[in-house]
C-alpha cells in the first residue's frame, strides 16, 4: 500500500521523468527485449532495432498511461481498466512481462536520475509500479 511519502515520492521522481517520456520510455522496452529476449513475441510487428521509430512510439506510450497513473496514484483501477482490459484479453499477455518492464523502467530512472532516486525514492517506486502491475493484470483473475 502506498502511502503519503510514498506518492509524495513518486510523483518527484515522475516530475524528473516526465520531460522524457519518449527517450525514457524507448530505452526502457530496448532494455526488456534485450535482457528478456520472450517479451519480443508480443511485437512481431515492430522493428525492433535500436532507435527504431516504433520502439520509441511505443515507449512514449507506455511512459505516457504510467504518468496517467502517477496522475491518478490514489484510483490506480479506474485510471488503468481500460489497459487491463486490452492487456489481458486482447492481447494477452503474461503477467509477469509486467515485472519485467518495471524492472527495466526502475534501471532506466537510475542511469538517468541518480540524484533523485535514493533508497527511499526506489522503494516508493518499486512500490507504485508493483501496484500499477497488479491492477494491470486484475482482469486475468
Amino acid at each position: 500500500v502506498l502511502n503519503a511519502g510514498d506518492k509524495a515520492n513518486v510523483k518527484a521522481v515522475w516530475n524528473k521523468v516526465a520531460a522524457h517520456v519518449e527517450e525514457y520510455g524507448a530505452e526502457t522496452l530496448e532494455r526488456m527485449f534485450t535482457v528478456y529476449p520472450q517479451t519480443k513475441t508480443y511485437f512481431p510487428h515492430f522493428d525492433l532495432h535500436h532507435g527504431s521509430a516504433q520502439i520509441r512510439t511505443h515507449g512514449k506510450k507506455v511512459l505516457t498511461a504510467l504518468g496517467e497513473a502517477v496522475n491518478h496514484i490514489d484510483d490506480l483501477a479506474s485510471a488503468l481498466s481500460k489497459l487491463s482490459d486490452i492487456h489481458a484479453q486482447t492481447l494477452r499477455v503474461d503477467p509477469v512481462n509486467f515485472k519485467f518492464l518495471n524492472h527495466c523502467f526502475l534501471v532506466v530512472v537510475a542511469i538517468h536520475q541518480p540524484s533523485v532516486l535514493t533508497p527511499e525514492v526506489h522503494v516508493s517506486l518499486d512500490k507504485f509500479l508493483s501496484a500499477v502491475g497488479t491492477v494491470l493484470t486484475s482482469k486475468y483473475r
